[in-house]
């Protein structure tokens, strides 16, 4: 029996030209171009199994009869086609006794129909295909053109292809210098300690790339220069606070482990708004009105989290409110912008990297927004040992106008011997209020291991003020005060000395901006400094690291001598930087400025309390064979604690500040004063508080006559020991600085007691 050739049949569908008589299945020309107008769904052939039905006397030769349908017959097939392309049995013989046809007449039909819609799929889809491959083409070529044609950015010349840039070159060679150095402190150490120190080998650093914004100054330290070392305490890089340096040995993870980090993150969020929002049982209030974490309830509300508390680590939580003079959006950009966040909060960021961004948000802004992070906090002293975390950051819209940021550790994807401390999710809730202001709700949730934090400064590190969110909304606010301050208009011209050049402002105020970072970056403890304790008497000990400084217009050429050291003193911390701040007793404690008197010569308000301000000094030498000297001086003051902070400069370069010019130019090696509540002392909101004269100062001491009551003070200083950045550090430089900053530090003790007497 002769079976049908369904490959026949849609190969018919395919095959469009002109074919003769004598094929099966061919057409004439003029029914070709029927065909292919009307979809040939109009004509059928009639299926050889009614052939075999029929009479054989009725066949009389055996050429293929089709069937040319009605024009009604078509569109009622095209109808019920759109409908359901694969009718069955029932549909079938229901349609072909509507339309007078055989059920095979309309299976083949369907058939045929679906089989020429599959061919003009395929047509649009090559001809989509031919035109992007178009476009690909014509762009390798493009590239290959702008290769062929490629020019050295340095010379002008032409450019190699595969040749490295010039700053991937320079980072690679600092790269190795880098390498060379460590190995060679450790092989100096390694005599004074016994014992061959840790070295880093290559696997351990990972290449230095442009993204990583690393400067191009690198630490120098002769341990051998010094003479009366501890041999205890080496300076070695991380030999007093763990040889791990988060900056430099965080794996980047794979994608694997993304999809776990966006669960942690929104977990985190979700946990950050009920701990902003919730109160009692949660937030149990104390005798002083401060907020106690109920870490049982904590436990039980929110059982997922990060998991339990790691053996050895102390819990430290706090949430504090306030409302700054800043819009909601300009707060997000601040945090989520690296460079921005660590300017703004320099004083508590030593260090911080954003490491991948996984998402930048939706719909133009931070809205959904997530980064990997890795920060260093810090306390400006080199007693207290810095915070390394590892953290996704997320940002989420709530509603019309409140937002929020959560931080929460990675270490579960950071596996790690030791864990000195971890970030729980916290972060802050900003509210969106009128005029430009917002409503900040911060939540600081930390597990620490403060085993290694002096003694001198237990009491500041449990009370939360040394991290806790009192200090990141107190320094916030400040520094909103700061910038509003710095874009005001009507600025009164009463006084002399007031800048009123908008030019001249925007210009001092940006160096002042930068003396303070260089003097935060360079005050603490973190593990990019290699300091060193010249003397073992007691809790003063003046520690000192050496800095090259080379090929960078903000600081001298050579190498500069930082040295520290931190002290407790009976004075309240109000007392101790009105003291230091003030220009009328300058010259009780600069011994700098020898004796001469001090002058200011420029000032500019930097929010409503009268201490945050930045002045230039003029220093007229009592020796008139002595030129005159400037200083520029910024102080700021918040409920977390003070800063005194100052830089000689040159004449002829502020002159061109405050007439508005570049002021990245301009040498400064940064000095001062860190002054910080020592722990015992309670806040006083109180606007009226001694001394306060109504200015909303929060450091007043209850009881500042009290033998317990004090303030936490650091000395810092910068000083350029010589002007060839080869040159080896002389013992008789360190010596210098040693008496140097012994000596101030005395006078300052003498002339507090006597004012306190």
């Amino acid at each position: 029996m002769y079976q049908p050739n369904m490959f026949e049949s849609h190969h018919h569908m395919f095959d469009m030209t002109p074919k003769n008589s004598d094929n099966d299945l061919g057409l004439t020309g003029s029914r070709e171009d029927d065909f292919e107008t009307k979809s040939g769904a109009e004509v059928t052939m009639e299926n050889p199994l009614e052939e075999e039905l029929q009479d054989p006397n009725q066949r009389p030769n055996k050429k293929k009869r089709y069937h040319r349908h009605t024009q009604r017959q078509i569109q009622e097939l095209e109808s019920f086609f759109k409908e359901c392309p694969h009718p069955d049995d029932k549909q079938r013989k229901e349609l072909s006794r509507e339309l007078n046809l055989e059920p095979l007449q309309v299976k083949f039909w369907f058939q045929n129909k679906r089989t020429q819609m599959k061919a003009q799929h395929e047509r649009h889809e090559n001809s989509i295909l031919k035109s992007d491959n178009d476009k690909l083409r014509a762009e390798n070529n493009r590239y290959k053109d702008a290769l062929n044609n490629a020019t050295c950015p340095n010379c002008g010349g032409p450019a190699a292809i595969g040749e490295m840039s010039f700053d991937e070159q320079h980072l690679r060679i600092e790269n190795a210098r880098l390498r060379e150095e460590i190995d060679r402190i450790s092989a100096i150490a390694a005599k004074y300690v016994g014992k061959p120190l840790l070295t880093h080998s290559s696997s351990h650093f990972p290449q230095l790339t442009s993204s990583h914004n690393i400067p191009s100054r690198s630490l120098d330290l002769e341990v051998g220069n010094f003479g009366n070392t501890n041999t205890s305490q080496t300076g070695f890089l991380g030999d007093m606070y763990g040889t791990g340096d988060i900056m430099r040995s965080v794996p980047i993870h794979n994608d694997a482990d993304k999809p776990m980090i966006v669960e942690l993150a929104v977990a985190a969020m979700e946990e950050l708004v009920r701990m902003a929002q919730t109160g009692d049982p949660l937030w149990v209030p104390s005798e002083n009105a401060v907020e106690i974490l109920n870490e049982e309830e904590y436990f039980r509300t929110f059982p997922r989290g990060i998991g339990p508390k790691p053996i050895g680590l102390r819990s430290e939580a706090s949430r504090e409110s306030t409302v700054v003079i800043m819009n909601h959006i300009n707060l997000v950009e601040i945090l989520m912008d690296v460079n921005q966040w660590s300017s703004v909060f320099c004083g508590i960021v030593s260090r911080a990297l954003t490491l991948e961004v996984l998402s930048t948000g939706v719909a133009g802004n931070y809205n959904g927004a997530l980064q990997v992070m890795t920060a260093e906090f810090q306390v400006p002293s080199p007693l207290v040992p810095t915070r390394e975390n590892y953290f996704v950051r997320y940002c989420k819209q709530h509603n019309d106008n409140t937002w929020a940021v959560v931080d929460v550790s990675l270490d579960s994807l950071r596996p790690s011997p030791i864990t000195r401390s971890r970030r729980r999710p916290s972060g802050c809730l900003i509210q969106e209020l009128q005029n430009g202001y917002s409503k900040v709700t911060w939540v600081e949730h930390m597990e620490v291991d403060d085993r290694s934090v002096h003694t001198m400064y237990k009491p500041l590190v449990n009370t939360g003020l040394a991290f806790g969110a009192k200090r990141w909304v107190a320094t916030l606010d400040r520094q909103c005060e700061r910038l509003a301050s710095s874009m005001a208009s009507n600025i009164p011209t009463g006084d002399l000395s007031v800048i009123t050049s908008p030019e001249g402002r925007k210009s001092m105020l940006k160096l002042a901006e930068r003396m303070v970072m260089s003097f935060c970056s360079g005050v603490g403890a973190s593990n990019a400094h290699a300091w060193t304790t010249l003397a073992t008497t007691g809790s003063d000990d003046v520690r000192v690291m050496t800095r090259k400084s080379m090929d960078d217009p903000g600081r001298p050429p050579g190498i500069v001598l930082s040295a520290a050291t931190s002290f407790w003193i009976p004075v309240a911390p109000k007392r101790v930087f009105d003291f230091l701040r003030d220009e009328n007793s300058r010259s009780e404690w600069d011994i700098l400025s020898n004796g001469g008197l001090v002058q200011e010569m420029a000032h500019i308000a930097n929010g409503r309390d009268p201490g945050n301000s930045v002045s230039l000094f003029r220093v007229n030498s009592a020796n008139s064979g002595q030129s005159n000297m400037l200083i520029l001086q910024e102080s700021c003051t918040d409920a977390s604690g003070s800063y005194v902070i100052y830089a000689p400069v040159d004449i002829m370069a502020m002159n061109v500040v405050l007439s508005g010019g570049d002021p990245d130019y301009v040498a400064l090696l940064p000095s001062g004063f860190a002054i910080l509540p020592d722990g015992s002392s309670r806040v006083n909101g109180s606007a009226g508080g001694e001394g306060g004269g109504g200015d909303g100062n929060n450091l007043e001491v209850v009881n500042s006559t009290a033998s317990n009551c004090g303030s936490l003070l650091t000395v810092a200083f910068q000083i350029l020991v010589d002007s060839v950045p080869t040159a080896k550090l002389s013992l008789g430089s360190v010596a210098t600085v040693n008496s140097l900053i012994k000596c101030i530090v005395e006078r300052i003790k003498s002339a507090l007691a006597c004012e306190g007497a």
